[in-house]
């Protein structure tokens, strides 16, 4: 299969966030309903903005993070994980 998500190590990508406060709101308020980052790889990710909400502080998301994703690249597990 030459999907790059295929293969087990493929299906968990890095990203570093930093979103402040104001700008979250939009997403908060379903202005804004998926996030697109980079990944430490290079390769692009989309995702629903609401899979944030456990990580927002007043001031904003900030950090390093990691998502797991299955063979249909569906969103299993998003986690702060340290740098």
């Amino acid at each position: 299969m030459s999907d790059s998500f295929a293969s087990s190590a493929a299906r968990k990508v890095r990203f570093s966030l930093h979103i402040p406060g104001d700008v979250y709101l939009a997403y908060y308020q379903g202005a804004a309903r998926a996030v697109v980052v980079r990944t430490a790889d290079g390769r692009t990710v989309q995702f629903p903005a609401e899979a944030l909400r456990p990580f927002v502080t007043r001031d904003g998301i900030h950090g390093a993070f990691e998502m797991e994703f299955d063979a249909h690249n569906k969103l299993l597990d998003l986690r702060r994980v340290d740098e």
